[in-house]
């Protein structure tokens, strides 16, 4: 009886210190989730639903299982090198290679920021009547004071305070679904892949192109390192990757039933009313359809979706100029150079809505460059190790590369065209 004892009683204790090892590596893809579900993700969804109904869901499904890829090779680059994308491509570029990749990536990240500073603003607009330049400020400073807690010690309060906001924004955006559910039969019908002329292929990858995010494959590979302070005891490299699975899993589960919900919701509620083309306009249909307190409800989601995605897209930046050009720029100075653009567009632009479409083709452009060295070096031996993509997983990877750049050149091609 004691022999029997002394065998099983360490056994939940090994349970149990796998389940904490485990709880202590979850944060980082929450983080970078935030970029999933920023105001341009919302005037996507929202218009897909408002004008097809749920022909796309199908799309969001797609989208978000390559983004769970994605996001995981980023955290698995990472946390087998100790080092970020940016970082491994200042290594291997020259000078010039490095300066140029890193003046595509500030494009892009000026271009993502537009988006969230102009979301953010417009929120401020509609919960408070305020001029949009002077909410666009107010969204800047807050952003700003949120960074604080990015490096060091409080870390781990950054990422509470970005996951606090994801789950604002999860209810914000999935509040009118109980008000008005939808037929699961008429979702359903979504999932069938198809297309009904050249408008819904430029809507599915306008689409991808608010889901797959540059900066957040940049980032997802800092932030699983971040997430330990100087001297902190990490886990071994396969309980890192166990957990990061996990991680990333859950992280964009959330994110893709956010979108998800906008599509639905708008798709249900909104179906054939016009002027949901923009983020104000869906606002007021949703307000209108649903009643003022849902429409309120929507909007903290839209402000807190601004607020954690423009604190993620500038940490994004500053590891960016980091890793590429071996600058630790002050994190204030990050935010002023990806902030004074969308508040110059919120100053003179007359229908800001107009600023989303392009900073969106823009941000298109940006995707191959994240994602195929990105690729490219899980395949890389010298650089994973033992931990290396094999032969099908690679060619998994190239299927799901090859299909986002060939979506993303239909989107410039048809939005340069005039087609959009």
């Amino acid at each position: 009886m004691d022999s029997k004892n002394a065998i099983t009683t360490p056994q939940p204790q090994s349970h149990q210190h796998y389940g904490h090892a485990l709880a202590g590596i979850l944060g980082p893809a929450f983080v970078a989730a935030v970029a999933y579900v920023d105001p341009g993700n919302v005037a996507a969804n929202v218009t897909s639903g408002a004008t097809y109904g749920y022909l796309l869901v199908w799309v969001l499904v797609l989208a978000n299982c390559m983004s769970v890829l994605i996001q995981y090779q980023s955290a698995k680059l990472g946390i087998v090198t100790g080092r970020s994308l940016p970082e491994i491509l200042g290594e291997r570029l020259g000078d010039a290679g490095r300066f140029m990749f890193f003046m595509q990536a500030e494009v892009i990240a000026i271009a993502t920021d537009l988006a969230e500073v102009i979301g953010g603003a417009i929120a401020l607009k509609l919960l408070f009547g305020l001029p949009l330049f002077v909410g666009g400020c107010i969204i800047g400073a807050i952003s700003t004071v949120l960074l604080i807690f990015q490096k060091g010690p409080t870390h781990r309060l950054f990422e509470k305070m970005i996951i606090a906001l994801l789950l604002v924004i999860t209810f914000g955006f999935i509040a009118g679904l109980f008000i008005d559910p939808p037929n699961p039969t008429q979702v359903a019908t979504g999932l069938i892949p198809r297309f009904k002329g050249s408008a819904t292929v430029l809507m599915a990858a306008s689409m991808l192109g608010a889901t797959v995010m540059p900066h957040a494959i940049y980032l997802h590979s800092t932030l699983v390192n971040d997430h330990y302070s100087a001297g902190q005891k990490k886990p071994d490299i396969k309980t890192l990757l166990h957990g990061s699975k996990v991680d990333v899993v859950w992280a964009l589960l959330l994110a893709g039933t956010v979108n998800l919900a906008l599509l639905i919701l708008a798709a249900n509620s909104l179906y054939g009313v016009t002027g949901t083309d923009s983020i104000e306009g869906a606002q007021h249909a949703i307000a209108a359809a649903l009643g003022p307190v849902v429409g309120t409800i929507f909007s903290i989601g839209l402000l807190a979706s601004s607020l954690s995605s423009t604190s993620v897209g500038t940490y994004a930046g500053a590891e960016i100029m980091h890793g590429l050009l071996r600058v630790k720029a002050p994190m204030w100075a990050c935010r002023v150079v990806t902030l004074v653009p969308a508040l110059i567009v919120l100053w003179f632009a007359k229908n800001p809505t107009e600023a989303l479409i392009i900073g969106q083709v823009i941000l298109s452009i940006g995707i191959p460059f994240a994602i195929i060295p990105l690729m490219k070096y899980t395949h890389d031996r010298s650089l994973m190790g033992d931990y290396v993509d094999g032969p099908v997983k690679f060619a998994i990877n190239m299927v799901v590369v090859s299909l986002i750049v060939a979506l993303n050149v239909i989107l410039v091609f048809l939005t340069l065209s005039g087609r959009s």
